[in-house]
Protein backbone atom coordinates (compact mmCIF):
# COMPACT_ATOMS: atom_id res chain seq x y z
CA UNK A 1 0.00 0.00 0.00
CA UNK A 2 3.07 2.44 0.72
CA UNK A 3 4.51 1.76 -2.15
CA UNK A 4 1.20 2.73 -4.15
CA UNK A 5 0.60 5.64 -2.33
CA UNK A 6 4.12 6.61 -2.89
CA UNK A 7 3.58 5.90 -6.37
CA UNK A 8 0.18 8.18 -6.30
CA UNK A 9 1.71 11.09 -4.75
CA UNK A 10 4.60 11.39 -7.46
CA UNK A 11 2.28 10.79 -10.28
CA UNK A 12 -0.10 13.61 -8.52
CA UNK A 13 2.68 16.24 -8.27
CA UNK A 14 2.55 16.25 -12.10
CA UNK A 15 -0.87 15.54 -12.97
CA UNK A 16 -2.93 17.31 -10.02
CA UNK A 17 -5.70 20.16 -10.40
CA UNK A 18 -4.68 23.01 -12.44
CA UNK A 19 -5.77 25.49 -10.34
CA UNK A 20 -4.05 28.86 -9.67
CA UNK A 21 -3.61 29.11 -5.78
CA UNK A 22 -5.45 31.57 -3.56
CA UNK A 23 -8.92 32.63 -3.51
CA UNK A 24 -12.23 30.79 -4.17
CA UNK A 25 -12.21 32.49 -7.55
CA UNK A 26 -9.17 31.49 -8.86
CA UNK A 27 -9.54 29.72 -12.60
CA UNK A 28 -9.44 26.41 -11.81
CA UNK A 29 -9.06 22.77 -14.21
CA UNK A 30 -10.33 19.71 -13.36
CA UNK A 31 -8.34 16.56 -14.85
CA UNK A 32 -11.31 14.36 -15.44
CA UNK A 33 -10.35 11.01 -16.27
CA UNK A 34 -13.67 9.28 -18.11
CA UNK A 35 -14.35 5.44 -19.23
CA UNK A 36 -14.38 6.06 -22.64
CA UNK A 37 -11.86 5.77 -25.32
CA UNK A 38 -10.94 9.61 -26.37
CA UNK A 39 -11.94 8.35 -30.01
CA UNK A 40 -15.64 7.41 -29.04
CA UNK A 41 -18.78 9.21 -29.47
CA UNK A 42 -18.94 10.42 -26.57
CA UNK A 43 -15.68 11.45 -25.70
CA UNK A 44 -15.43 13.60 -28.68
CA UNK A 45 -19.22 15.09 -27.83
CA UNK A 46 -18.73 16.47 -24.51
CA UNK A 47 -15.63 17.59 -25.48
CA UNK A 48 -16.72 19.80 -28.52
CA UNK A 49 -20.12 20.72 -27.60
CA UNK A 50 -19.71 20.95 -23.62
CA UNK A 51 -16.46 21.69 -22.50
CA UNK A 52 -16.74 25.49 -24.00
CA UNK A 53 -20.22 26.14 -22.50
CA UNK A 54 -18.45 25.28 -18.95
CA UNK A 55 -16.32 28.19 -19.27
CA UNK A 56 -19.20 30.51 -20.14
CA UNK A 57 -21.10 29.38 -17.31
CA UNK A 58 -18.15 29.69 -15.16
CA UNK A 59 -16.83 33.30 -16.71
CA UNK A 60 -13.54 31.25 -17.02
CA UNK A 61 -13.17 30.44 -13.53
CA UNK A 62 -13.97 26.72 -13.88
CA UNK A 63 -13.08 24.15 -16.74
CA UNK A 64 -12.60 20.92 -17.45
CA UNK A 65 -9.68 18.46 -19.35
CA UNK A 66 -10.92 14.96 -20.30
CA UNK A 67 -8.79 12.21 -20.25
CA UNK A 68 -9.57 8.86 -21.83
CA UNK A 69 -10.23 5.32 -19.80
CA UNK A 70 -6.94 4.06 -17.95
CA UNK A 71 -4.86 7.51 -19.22
CA UNK A 72 -3.33 8.01 -15.66
CA UNK A 73 -5.27 5.62 -13.03
CA UNK A 74 -6.42 1.50 -13.39
CA UNK A 75 -10.67 2.53 -14.67
CA UNK A 76 -11.41 1.04 -11.18
CA UNK A 77 -8.66 2.96 -8.97
CA UNK A 78 -10.42 6.52 -10.28
CA UNK A 79 -11.36 7.17 -6.83
CA UNK A 80 -8.00 7.07 -5.15
CA UNK A 81 -6.92 9.48 -7.91
CA UNK A 82 -9.65 11.98 -7.18
CA UNK A 83 -9.22 11.40 -3.61
CA UNK A 84 -5.03 12.03 -3.45
CA UNK A 85 -5.18 14.87 -5.90
CA UNK A 86 -4.06 12.92 -9.45
CA UNK A 87 -6.69 13.56 -10.48
CA UNK A 88 -10.14 16.68 -10.18
CA UNK A 89 -12.97 13.92 -11.09
CA UNK A 90 -13.91 10.98 -12.83
CA UNK A 91 -16.86 10.70 -15.19
CA UNK A 92 -16.83 6.57 -15.31
CA UNK A 93 -19.19 3.77 -14.54
CA UNK A 94 -20.31 3.09 -11.27
CA UNK A 95 -20.40 -0.42 -12.05
CA UNK A 96 -16.25 -0.72 -12.30
CA UNK A 97 -16.52 -0.18 -8.23
CA UNK A 98 -18.76 -3.47 -7.05
CA UNK A 99 -15.79 -5.68 -5.80
CA UNK A 100 -16.03 -3.18 -2.94
CA UNK A 101 -19.72 -3.13 -2.10
CA UNK A 102 -22.07 -4.91 -3.82
CA UNK A 103 -24.41 -1.68 -3.50
CA UNK A 104 -21.95 0.00 -6.78
CA UNK A 105 -23.55 -3.01 -8.46
CA UNK A 106 -27.33 -1.77 -7.91
CA UNK A 107 -26.55 1.87 -8.43
CA UNK A 108 -24.07 1.01 -11.08
CA UNK A 109 -26.38 -0.99 -13.58
CA UNK A 110 -30.20 -1.89 -12.20
CA UNK A 111 -30.67 -4.75 -14.31
CA UNK A 112 -33.77 -4.48 -16.25
CA UNK A 113 -34.73 -1.57 -13.71
CA UNK A 114 -35.55 0.79 -16.00
CA UNK A 115 -37.25 1.46 -19.67
CA UNK A 116 -35.51 4.14 -20.71
CA UNK A 117 -31.93 6.80 -19.61
CA UNK A 118 -34.34 9.52 -19.01
CA UNK A 119 -36.09 7.93 -15.87
CA UNK A 120 -32.11 7.07 -14.68
CA UNK A 121 -31.21 10.35 -15.25
CA UNK A 122 -34.42 11.75 -12.86
CA UNK A 123 -33.54 8.80 -10.26
CA UNK A 124 -30.32 10.58 -10.14
CA UNK A 125 -31.30 14.10 -10.39
CA UNK A 126 -34.46 14.46 -8.71
CA UNK A 127 -35.13 11.20 -6.91
CA UNK A 128 -32.87 10.53 -4.43
CA UNK A 129 -29.73 8.39 -6.69
CA UNK A 130 -27.01 11.33 -6.39
CA UNK A 131 -27.82 10.98 -2.71
CA UNK A 132 -27.38 7.40 -2.60
CA UNK A 133 -24.24 7.18 -4.15
CA UNK A 134 -23.10 10.04 -2.08
CA UNK A 135 -23.97 8.33 1.35
CA UNK A 136 -21.97 5.17 -0.34
CA UNK A 137 -18.89 6.54 -1.23
CA UNK A 138 -18.64 8.74 2.07
CA UNK A 139 -19.01 5.53 3.83
CA UNK A 140 -16.36 4.09 1.57
CA UNK A 141 -14.20 6.79 1.41
CA UNK A 142 -14.69 9.12 3.69
CA UNK A 143 -14.75 12.77 3.49
CA UNK A 144 -12.59 12.32 0.23
CA UNK A 145 -15.19 12.28 -2.62
CA UNK A 146 -18.03 14.58 -3.32
CA UNK A 147 -20.82 13.21 -5.89
CA UNK A 148 -21.55 15.79 -8.20
CA UNK A 149 -24.45 13.60 -10.30
CA UNK A 150 -24.83 10.41 -12.06
CA UNK A 151 -26.64 9.41 -14.70
CA UNK A 152 -27.16 7.50 -17.96
CA UNK A 153 -26.99 8.17 -21.44
CA UNK A 154 -28.26 4.64 -23.33
CA UNK A 155 -29.85 1.66 -23.20
CA UNK A 156 -28.16 -1.58 -24.19
CA UNK A 157 -29.47 -3.47 -27.33
CA UNK A 158 -29.32 -7.38 -26.62
CA UNK A 159 -28.17 -8.83 -30.20
CA UNK A 160 -29.23 -11.82 -31.31
CA UNK A 161 -29.40 -14.86 -33.47
CA UNK A 162 -32.47 -16.53 -32.80
CA UNK A 163 -35.75 -14.35 -32.42
CA UNK A 164 -36.15 -13.39 -28.58
CA UNK A 165 -39.80 -12.03 -29.02
CA UNK A 166 -40.83 -12.44 -25.06
CA UNK A 167 -39.31 -13.71 -21.31
CA UNK A 168 -40.08 -17.39 -22.63
CA UNK A 169 -37.93 -17.28 -25.88
CA UNK A 170 -34.86 -16.90 -23.06
CA UNK A 171 -35.29 -20.15 -22.15
CA UNK A 172 -32.19 -22.01 -23.39
CA UNK A 173 -30.30 -19.02 -25.28
CA UNK A 174 -26.77 -19.02 -24.68
CA UNK A 175 -26.34 -15.60 -24.10
CA UNK A 176 -22.91 -13.75 -23.68
CA UNK A 177 -22.89 -11.89 -20.22
CA UNK A 178 -20.22 -11.27 -17.64
CA UNK A 179 -20.82 -12.33 -14.29
CA UNK A 180 -22.94 -10.57 -11.42
CA UNK A 181 -25.84 -8.96 -11.23
CA UNK A 182 -26.73 -9.47 -15.18
CA UNK A 183 -25.58 -12.85 -15.01
CA UNK A 184 -27.92 -13.81 -12.63
CA UNK A 185 -30.67 -12.35 -14.07
CA UNK A 186 -30.34 -14.02 -17.38
CA UNK A 187 -29.83 -17.25 -15.50
CA UNK A 188 -33.12 -16.53 -13.54
CA UNK A 189 -35.13 -15.81 -16.78
CA UNK A 190 -33.85 -19.31 -18.00
CA UNK A 191 -31.59 -18.03 -19.92
CA UNK A 192 -27.41 -19.94 -19.64
CA UNK A 193 -25.21 -17.04 -19.33
CA UNK A 194 -21.98 -17.50 -20.62
CA UNK A 195 -19.15 -14.99 -19.51
CA UNK A 196 -16.52 -14.03 -22.80
CA UNK A 197 -14.63 -10.92 -23.28
CA UNK A 198 -16.68 -8.15 -25.25
CA UNK A 199 -13.65 -8.35 -27.68
CA UNK A 200 -14.77 -12.18 -28.89
CA UNK A 201 -18.14 -11.43 -28.90
CA UNK A 202 -18.21 -11.25 -33.02
CA UNK A 203 -16.26 -14.64 -32.98
CA UNK A 204 -18.75 -16.33 -30.54
CA UNK A 205 -21.47 -15.21 -32.05
CA UNK A 206 -20.29 -16.33 -35.56
CA UNK A 207 -19.30 -19.78 -34.42
CA UNK A 208 -22.47 -20.78 -32.22
CA UNK A 209 -20.77 -20.66 -28.72
CA UNK A 210 -23.43 -17.92 -28.18
CA UNK A 211 -26.97 -17.39 -29.36
CA UNK A 212 -27.07 -13.76 -28.17
CA UNK A 213 -24.77 -11.16 -26.71
CA UNK A 214 -25.34 -8.71 -23.63
CA UNK A 215 -22.95 -6.73 -25.91
CA UNK A 216 -23.67 -2.44 -26.01
CA UNK A 217 -25.96 -0.09 -27.50
CA UNK A 218 -27.21 -0.06 -30.73
CA UNK A 219 -24.85 2.33 -32.58
CA UNK A 220 -21.67 0.66 -30.94
CA UNK A 221 -23.45 -3.06 -31.89
CA UNK A 222 -24.19 -1.50 -35.36
CA UNK A 223 -19.77 -0.40 -35.40
CA UNK A 224 -18.48 -3.65 -34.51
CA UNK A 225 -20.75 -5.67 -37.41
CA UNK A 226 -22.43 -7.75 -35.14
CA UNK A 227 -26.24 -7.17 -36.74
CA UNK A 228 -24.17 -8.46 -40.05
CA UNK A 229 -24.59 -12.20 -38.14
CA UNK A 230 -27.02 -11.76 -35.54
CA UNK A 231 -29.62 -10.24 -37.26
CA UNK A 232 -32.91 -10.42 -34.33
CA UNK A 233 -31.30 -6.97 -32.51
CA UNK A 234 -33.75 -6.07 -29.30
CA UNK A 235 -34.18 -2.46 -29.24
CA UNK A 236 -35.02 -1.02 -27.19
CA UNK A 237 -32.78 -3.25 -24.94
CA UNK A 238 -34.18 -5.03 -22.42
CA UNK A 239 -31.82 -5.28 -19.51
CA UNK A 240 -28.41 -3.49 -19.09
CA UNK A 241 -28.02 1.00 -19.08
CA UNK A 242 -24.76 1.69 -17.20
CA UNK A 243 -24.98 4.57 -15.15
CA UNK A 244 -21.92 7.25 -14.63
CA UNK A 245 -20.94 8.83 -11.93
CA UNK A 246 -19.19 12.93 -12.13
CA UNK A 247 -17.21 13.10 -8.80
CA UNK A 248 -14.68 15.58 -7.94
CA UNK A 249 -12.32 16.19 -5.09
CA UNK A 250 -14.17 16.74 -2.06
CA UNK A 251 -11.13 18.98 -0.89
CA UNK A 252 -11.69 20.41 -4.14
CA UNK A 253 -15.30 21.10 -4.59
CA UNK A 254 -14.97 23.05 -1.23
CA UNK A 255 -12.86 25.61 -2.64
CA UNK A 256 -15.14 26.44 -5.17
CA UNK A 257 -17.76 28.87 -4.68
CA UNK A 258 -21.50 27.84 -4.29
CA UNK A 259 -22.27 29.83 -7.69
CA UNK A 260 -19.56 27.79 -9.17
CA UNK A 261 -20.68 24.63 -7.47
CA UNK A 262 -24.46 25.08 -8.88
CA UNK A 263 -23.15 25.69 -12.31
CA UNK A 264 -20.76 22.88 -12.53
CA UNK A 265 -23.56 20.61 -11.18
CA UNK A 266 -26.05 22.49 -13.82
CA UNK A 267 -23.23 21.47 -16.21
CA UNK A 268 -23.38 18.44 -15.60
CA UNK A 269 -27.05 17.48 -15.97
CA UNK A 270 -27.63 19.75 -19.31
CA UNK A 271 -24.52 18.16 -20.96
CA UNK A 272 -25.44 14.72 -20.25
CA UNK A 273 -29.06 15.11 -20.63
CA UNK A 274 -27.91 16.73 -24.07
CA UNK A 275 -25.81 13.61 -25.18
CA UNK A 276 -28.25 11.36 -24.17
CA UNK A 277 -30.54 13.05 -27.34
CA UNK A 278 -27.65 12.73 -29.41
CA UNK A 279 -26.68 8.92 -28.43
CA UNK A 280 -30.60 8.17 -29.31
CA UNK A 281 -31.13 9.88 -32.24
CA UNK A 282 -28.10 8.27 -33.51
CA UNK A 283 -29.63 4.51 -32.44
CA UNK A 284 -32.99 5.86 -34.07
CA UNK A 285 -31.63 6.35 -37.38
CA UNK A 286 -29.82 3.26 -37.64
CA UNK A 287 -32.76 1.45 -36.33
CA UNK A 288 -35.42 2.90 -38.99
CA UNK A 289 -32.57 1.85 -41.96
CA UNK A 290 -32.13 -1.98 -40.16
CA UNK A 291 -36.13 -2.09 -39.85
CA UNK A 292 -36.40 -1.69 -43.60
CA UNK A 293 -33.80 -3.90 -44.45
CA UNK A 294 -35.69 -7.93 -45.27
CA UNK A 295 -32.55 -9.26 -43.46
CA UNK A 296 -32.61 -7.61 -40.11
CA UNK A 297 -35.87 -7.98 -37.62
CA UNK A 298 -35.89 -5.44 -35.01
CA UNK A 299 -37.80 -6.83 -32.01
CA UNK A 300 -39.13 -4.53 -29.71
CA UNK A 301 -40.62 -5.88 -26.63
CA UNK A 302 -44.35 -5.23 -25.75
CA UNK A 303 -44.38 -3.33 -21.89
CA UNK A 304 -46.03 -6.49 -20.43
CA UNK A 305 -43.16 -8.53 -21.62
CA UNK A 306 -40.48 -5.79 -19.94
CA UNK A 307 -42.86 -5.34 -16.87
CA UNK A 308 -42.50 -9.71 -16.42
CA UNK A 309 -38.92 -9.12 -17.05
CA UNK A 310 -38.24 -6.41 -14.09
CA UNK A 311 -39.96 -8.85 -12.23
CA UNK A 312 -38.03 -11.69 -12.58
CA UNK A 313 -34.71 -9.11 -12.00
CA UNK A 314 -36.20 -8.26 -8.90
CA UNK A 315 -35.34 -11.57 -7.24
CA UNK A 316 -31.77 -11.16 -8.46
CA UNK A 317 -31.93 -7.51 -6.66
CA UNK A 318 -32.99 -8.39 -3.66
CA UNK A 319 -30.05 -11.08 -3.39
CA UNK A 320 -27.41 -8.77 -4.17
CA UNK A 321 -29.03 -6.22 -1.51
CA UNK A 322 -28.59 -8.76 1.42
CA UNK A 323 -25.30 -8.92 0.94
CA UNK A 324 -24.55 -5.48 3.15
CA UNK A 325 -26.42 -3.13 4.57
CA UNK A 326 -25.44 -0.14 1.79
CA UNK A 327 -26.69 -2.31 -1.06
CA UNK A 328 -29.94 -2.74 1.04
CA UNK A 329 -30.02 1.24 1.18
CA UNK A 330 -29.13 1.39 -2.52
CA UNK A 331 -32.57 -0.72 -3.75
CA UNK A 332 -34.63 0.99 -1.33
CA UNK A 333 -34.03 4.35 -2.82
CA UNK A 334 -34.45 2.79 -6.37
CA UNK A 335 -38.02 1.30 -5.11
CA UNK A 336 -38.41 4.22 -3.38
CA UNK A 337 -38.29 6.53 -7.05
CA UNK A 338 -40.00 3.01 -8.98
CA UNK A 339 -42.87 2.79 -6.86
CA UNK A 340 -43.51 6.77 -6.77
CA UNK A 341 -43.54 6.57 -10.57
CA UNK A 342 -45.28 3.58 -11.63
CA UNK A 343 -42.20 1.19 -12.45
CA UNK A 344 -43.20 -1.37 -9.94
Amino acid sequence: MLGRSFIYMAIGMSLSLGSVAGTASAATTLKVQTSTQSGGYSFGYLKENWLPKLEEMTDGEVSIELLPIKSVMPRNETPEGVAAGILGGDLTSIAYFSGRNPAFAILGDLIAGYDSPKQVQEFCRNGGGAEALQTLWDKTLPGRIHVVGCGAVSKEALVSKVPIRSVDDLKGVKIRSPEGLAASVFRAAGASPVNIPFSDVFTSLEKGVVDAADASAYVNNDKNGFHQIAQYPLYPGIHSMAVHQFTVSKKKWDKLTPEQQDALKQWFYMAYGDLLNALDDQDKSLVARDTADPNIEVIDWPQAERDKFRRIAQGAWEDTATKSPEAKAALEAHYKFMRENGLL
